[in-house]
């Protein structure tokens, strides 16, 4: 597994990282047998993943104590990170929701605590002042934080007191939206990015022969036509670009012959700026065909020729670095 180092501080991370979001929502990704979620956890640390990311809203807390069941025997090897949730950014409420997580997590620190999304109702200053009092007392490492644009991470950055090493974000192959203007400005900011939804909910893994075949749960997103039944963004979607989008990708992969889901891995590693991106598995068979993804090296012309194929996708679907939500609603400025 390649390791890369981690922005601002000396700790190497692997290039793939372990989602934990997909062992704990059924109503996203179906039921998840807990012997499976464990075993793709244990899959993943004996392939060389040493980066875990989870959530307290992943689950109501399942992902959050499965992975601290997983994980407690191989604490100092690996680095675990978790989420401020998006009601939680107060003073008081961050401390709190970091001691549930600790408990949760069956540890006595988190190595990157994240802000899961901007609430413009408390002040930043306020939430990264919180943050900077747990590491102080060494209950968490580093912080970061998630779904921020460049107008949250402005004034973020702006106390220069406030060290914010990451910022995760939607990107993949599908939904390019970053490269507009968060991560050029991420880049020269010296934040990391870690990259969710790698492989767009299971669409870059071929598994999906039309629109019509992904579920509600994942059909949500502004890929997805607004009367989807469960999606939110009242936009017309773009289901036409995406499927064309996947075709030209899956011939640019049979001409490789390598799976697809390796080859949109891999384009993302390649892309400036990006530290390592955090992929879903749900079993020790997905977990060690994502980890092996991160060894391989695309050849010379084919990020371009990727980047090429999915470039009308991008222009339809533009900027807004919200996967779920319109450009009036979005959450991420």
């Amino acid at each position: 597994m390649r390791t890369v180092r981690m922005p601002q501080t000396d700790w190497p991370i692997s290039s793939i990282g372990f989602g934990a979001w997909a062992i704990a929502d059924p109503r996203t990704w179906g039921d998840q047998d807990e012997g499976a979620a464990l075993a793709a956890v244990q899959a993943s640390v004996d392939e060389g993943v040493n980066f875990f990311d989870t959530a307290p809203m992943y689950g109501d807390g399942l992902s959050e104590r499965l992975l601290g069941r997983a994980l407690k025997d191989v604490r100092n090897r690996v680095l675990i990170a978790s989420k401020v949730p998006p009601a939680a950014t107060s003073a008081a409420r961050v401390r709190a929701a970091c001691e549930q997580s600790l408990k949760n997590l069956e540890t006595d620190r988190i190595d990157l605590y994240q802000v899961h999304w901007p609430n413009r109702r408390a002040p930043v200053a306020e939430t990264l002042g919180a943050l900077d009092a747990l590491q102080a007392e060494g209950k968490i490492r580093a912080y970061g934080v998630c779904n921020f644009g460049t107008r949250d991470l402005g004034p973020a950055l702006k106390p220069k007191r406030f060290a914010v090493v990451s910022n995760q974000l939607a990107y993949n192959l599908l939904f390019r939206a970053i490269e507009f203007e968060i991560l050029p400005f991420c880049a020269r900011q010296r934040i990391g990015v870690f990259c969710y939804s790698p492989l767009a909910m299971g669409l870059l893994t071929g598994k999906f022969a039309s629109a019509d075949a992904v579920p509600p749960g994942r059909a949500r997103t502004r890929h997805f036509a607004g009367e989807r039944p469960e999606a939110r963004h009242g936009e017309a979607g773009a289901e036409a670009e995406t499927f064309e989008a996947i075709q030209r990708i899956d011939r640019i992969c049979r001409e490789l012959g390598e799976p697809m889901s390796h080859v949109a891995l891999s384009w993302l590693l390649a892309q400036r700026g990006v530290t390592a991106v955090v992929v879903g598995a749900r079993s020790a068979y997905q977990a060690r065909r994502n980890a092996r993804a991160g060894n391989l090296v695309l050849p010379h012309g084919v990020a371009d020729a990727l980047a090429a194929a999915t470039e009308p996708l991008k222009r339809r679907l533009g900027p807004n670095a919200d996967l779920w939500q319109s450009e009036a609603e979005s959450r991420i400025r």
